[in-house]
């Protein structure tokens, strides 16, 4: 009877996690990384589109993006929308090609990075101790219900407090890392 509860938040949790780590990639570092500007929004005819259904973003070498729009006349677009962006790149067009350099980040820029990082963490922290709250209630809900034996529920508390740990460990190993490769320079 708890099992599934217990399955069902550590899938929750799990997902809060694999988010956490998706909202990472589009922190800028010093390398470059095609995660950084796949959803800068493009006015695609008139309609916010994210760059990365409009192109091809690559990255040849540590320092540089190269963007290939499929189509052709909304380069100009493209570039404008990289340009206006907040990530302060400065995209260079060639008519066929978007090259994007990437600067080094300065010393402030990292920190600022580093505290956005800290701050991803702790909503995504947050979010898997609301998890855990919602389904203690749910076990305290089956237990006033008859359906649990207190024993039990006292049991399925502690194994769900086990699960929040441990993914509130992956949330700071992963934080750690991006913190590790923000402030290398």
């Amino acid at each position: 009877m708890i099992d599934p509860v217990l399955r069902e938040a550590e899938s929750k949790m799990s997902k809060s996690v694999d988010h956490f780590g998706a909202e990472l990639t589009h922190i800028r570092t010093g390398r470059a990384n095609p995660a950084l500007i796949d959803k800068v929004m493009v006015a695609y005819y008139g309609t916010p589109t994210p760059l990365n259904q409009l192109a091809q973003i690559s990255a040849p070498e540590p320092r540089l993006l190269v963007v290939q729009v499929y189509d052709k006349s909304q380069i100009g677009a493209v570039e404008k929308a990289l340009r206006t962006s907040d990530q302060g790149l400065n995209p260079a067009n060639d008519g066929q090609v978007i090259r994007v350099p990437i600067p080094p980040l300065t010393e402030e820029r990292r920190r600022e990075y580093v505290k956005l990082v800290r701050q991803k963490a702790e909503e995504s922290r947050v979010a898997i101790r609301n998890v855990r709250r919602d389904e203690l209630h749910r076990i305290e809900q089956m237990q006033k219900q008859g359906e649990v034996a207190e024993d039990e529920s006292k049991r399925a508390a502690a194994r769900l407090q086990k699960i929040t740990e441990a993914q509130i460990e992956r949330v700071d190993a992963l934080a750690g890392r991006k913190e590790h490769e923000v402030m290398e320079v």
